[in-house]
C-alpha cells in the first residue's frame, strides 16, 4: 500500500466510523428529550426509565464520538498538510464554532445526566433539549467546512495564493444548506430506523414488552418523518450538484454523453474505457426534470469533461444506486408504519411487522455511508474543488501505512466497546428502568 493510498484509506475510514456516531449525537438527545417530554406530560414512570435509558446510551456514544472526532481532526493535519496550510484560515470558522457547540452539548450533557431531583424539571429537560440542539448544530457546521471543499468560496485564487480571505462567506457556500439538509434528515432517517429497530427486536422477544413498544413508537416516528424527508432533501442535493459539480452528477449516473432528455438509470454497470452503462432501466426524461424541472433540458455527459477530472465512476454510480436503493425501502416501511396507525392498528403486534424494522436497523447507515462515498469520491481527484486536487494536498511522511493500520485498531477496538456497553445497558432495563418489572421494584427494595 503506498502512501498516497493508505492516507486516502486512513481519511475515509475514520470518516466512515465517526460518521455514525456523529449522526447518533445528532438524533438520540431528541428521542431522549421526547420521552422526557412524554414523562414530565403524562407523569408516566415507564416514560422516566426510558428517559434514563437512552440518556445513558447518548452519554456513551456522546463520548466515542468525541474520540473519533478529535482523531478526524488531528488527521486532517497529519495527512493533508498542504491543504490545512490554505484551507485552515478560509474556513477554520465552522471547526472553531463546532468546538464551542460540542462544549455546550458536554455541559448540557452533564446537566442532565445528574440533574435528576435537583433541577427545577423543565429546566433539567430543556438542559436535555440542548443536548440535541447542539449535536446538531456541530454536525451541520461540520457539513458547512465540508461543502466549502465542494464549492469553495470566500477568497480569490490568484497566481498559486490565497487571497481576500472572508470566512463567513466561506462557511455560508453554496453547499452548506443542501448537504447539511440532506445529512440532517438522513441522521434522523437512519438513528430512527436503528433505535426502532432494536426495540422491535426486543418486542419480539417479549422482554418488557410495554417499555419496549412507548420506545418503538417514538423511534418508529423519528425513523418515518425521516424517510419522507430525504426524497426533499435528496432533490434539493442533486439540483445542488447539477449547478455546481456537473461532472459529479453524470458519475452518479453514469451518464457519459451530453444529452437533451436525459433518462434516469437505475442499477446498471459502467464500462469506463468504452463509455457505455450496460444493464441499466432506463426511464426517460426523468433526470433532465430532476436537475432543472423540465424534461428536455440538457444534461453534460462524461466525455464533455478532461478524462483526468472524472471522479472513479463505477464507485460513484455504484454508491448512489445503494443511497437510493435502501431510501426507497425505508419509505416504503415508513409507509407501511403510517397505515398501521391510522388504518391496520392490528400490525404493531404483528411478528412480520416487527421483523421490518429489525431488518431495517442497518439499512439507514448504509445510505448514510454510501451518500457520503458519493459526495467525497465524486469530488475526485480535488481536495478542493477545481483548486487543489488530493495529491497535491497529501503529507510527505514515508510510511503512513502504520498509522493506518493503528488507526484501524482503535476504531475496530471502539466498535466493540460501544457494542458490549450498549448490550449491557439493554440487558439492564428490568432492573434499572422499566417500573412495571418485578427485578425493578426489587431492586428498589433493596436500596
Amino acid at each position: 500500500m503506498d502512501d498516497f493510498i493508505a492516507a486516502r484509506s486512513q481519511m475515509a475510514l475514520s470518516m466512515a466510523f465517526h460518521i455514525v456516531f456523529a449522526c447518533v449525537g445528532m438524533v438520540m438527545p431528541f428521542l431522549m428529550a421526547f420521552a422526557h417530554w412524554k414523562y414530565l406530560r403524562t407523569g408516566n414512570e415507564l416514560y422516566k426509565g426510558l428517559t434514563k435509558a437512552w440518556s445513558k446510551g447518548v452519554a456513551i456514544l456522546f463520548a466515542t464520538g468525541a474520540v473519533s472526532g478529535t482523531m478526524l481532526s488531528f488527521e486532517l493535519g497529519l495527512l493533508w498538510p498542504e491543504f490545512m496550510k490554505h484551507a485552515g484560515a478560509i474556513f477554520g470558522m465552522p471547526f472553531s464554532l463546532e468546538g464551542t457547540a460540542f462544549f455546550v452539548e458536554a455541559i448540557a450533557l452533564g446537566f442532565f445526566l445528574y440533574g435528576w431531583e435537583k433541577f427545577n424539571r423543565w429546566f433539567h429537560w430543556f438542559c436535555g433539549l440542548l443536548v440535541g440542539i447542539s449535536g446538531l448544530s456541530s454536525g451541520i457546521l461540520v457539513v458547512a467546512a465540508n461543502g466549502w471543499m465542494n464549492s469553495p468560496t470566500g477568497f480569490d485564487y490568484i497566481n498559486g495564493q490565497y487571497l481576500n480571505i472572508d470566512p463567513v462567506k466561506a462557511m455560508f457556500n453554496e453547499a452548506w444548506f443542501p448537504q447539511a439538509f440532506h445529512m440532517t434528515v438522513a441522521a434522523f432517517c437512519a438513528t430512527g430506523f436503528a433505535v426502532a429497530g432494536v426495540h422491535a427486536y426486543l418486542i419480539m422477544k417479549k422482554k418488557n414488552v410495554e417499555f419496549h413498544t412507548k420506545a418503538f413508537r417514538i423511534a418508529a416516528v423519528f425513523a418515518v418523518v425521516g424517510a419522507f424527508g430525504a426524497p426533499l432533501s435528496g432533490d434539493i442535493a442533486a439540483k445542488s450538484v447539477a449547478k455546481r459539480q456537473p461532472i459529479k452528477l453524470a458519475a452518479m449516473e453514469a451518464h457519459f454523453e451530453t444529452e437533451k432528455g436525459a433518462p434516469f438509470v437505475i442499477g446498471g454497470i459502467p464500462n469506463e474505457e468504452k463509455g457505455e452503462l450496460k444493464y441499466a432501466l432506463k426511464i426517460p426524461k426523468v433526470l433532465s426534470f430532476l436537475v432543472s424541472n423540465d424534461f428536455n433540458a440538457e444534461v453534460k455527459g462524461l466525455n464533455d469533461f478532461p478524462r483526468d477530472e472524472w471522479p472513479p465512476v463505477a464507485v460513484v454510480h455504484y454508491a448512489f444506486q445503494i443511497m437510493i436503493f435502501f431510501g426507497v425501502i425505508m419509505v416504503l416501511i415508513g409507509l407501511m408504519y403510517v397505515g398501521s396507525v391510522f388504518f391496520k392498528k392490528d400490525w404493531m403486534a404483528k411478528k412480520w411487522f416487527l421483523k421490518l424494522f429489525v431488518c431495517a436497523i442497518p439499512f439507514g447507515y448504509i445510505a448514510l455511508e454510501a451518500g457520503w462515498t458519493v459526495t467525497e469520491v465524486g469530488r475526485q481527484p480535488w481536495i478542493i474543488y477545481g483548486i487543489m486536487r488530493t495529491k497535491d494536498a497529501v503529507t510527505p511522511m514515508p510510511g503512513i501505512q502504520y498509522s493506518f493500520y493503528f488507526f484501524t485498531a482503535v476504531f475496530v477496538s471502539l466498535s466493540l466497546i460501544i457494542l458490549f456497553l450498549l448490550k449491557r445497558q439493554i440487558m439492564m432495563v428490568p432492573k434499572l428502568y422499566d417500573p412495571t418489572d418485578l427485578n425493578f421494584q426489587t431492586q428498589k427494595l433493596k436500596k
